[in-house]
């Protein structure tokens, strides 16, 4: 993968801008910052709305998998101890446990197509 020229990052072959002379092996996000190239000429720029909302599609796809990965030490480390909570805490984790991949499978073609029509 070719190396940006100003920010020394390494990107795919489709996020630099083409030309020769100073726009020569520049990434897009640095063309657009040194004005190398206008906004609107750079289709492949991801602007800041575009980054939030593919932050948090990524994020509502993958919570219930920090959940249950995160949930398991906290049962085995402390949630032992308590005499009621402790059981409802491991139903909620077995529950989710195995509703993860059936809820991550059954939401994979809206997730395409959410991340779909975020994609420039």
């Amino acid at each position: 993968m070719p190396t940006c020229r100003i920010c020394t990052q390494n990107y795919p072959l489709d996020q630099f801008v083409s030309g020769n002379g100073p726009r020569y092996q520049v990434c897009v996000r640095c063309a657009v910052d040194n004005d190398l190239v206008d906004r609107e000429d750079a289709p492949q720029l991801y602007s800041d709305d575009i980054v939030k909302a593919r932050t948090s599609l990524f994020a509502r796809r993958y919570r219930m998998w920090i959940f249950v990965l995160l949930g398991w030490p906290l049962y085995l480390t402390l949630g032992r101890g308590i005499e009621l909570w402790s059981n409802v805490f491991l139903v909620v984790l077995v529950i989710c446990t195995l509703a993860a991949p059936v809820m991550h499978f059954i939401g994979s073609v809206r997730f395409n197509a959410e991340l779909a029509k975020l994609s420039p």
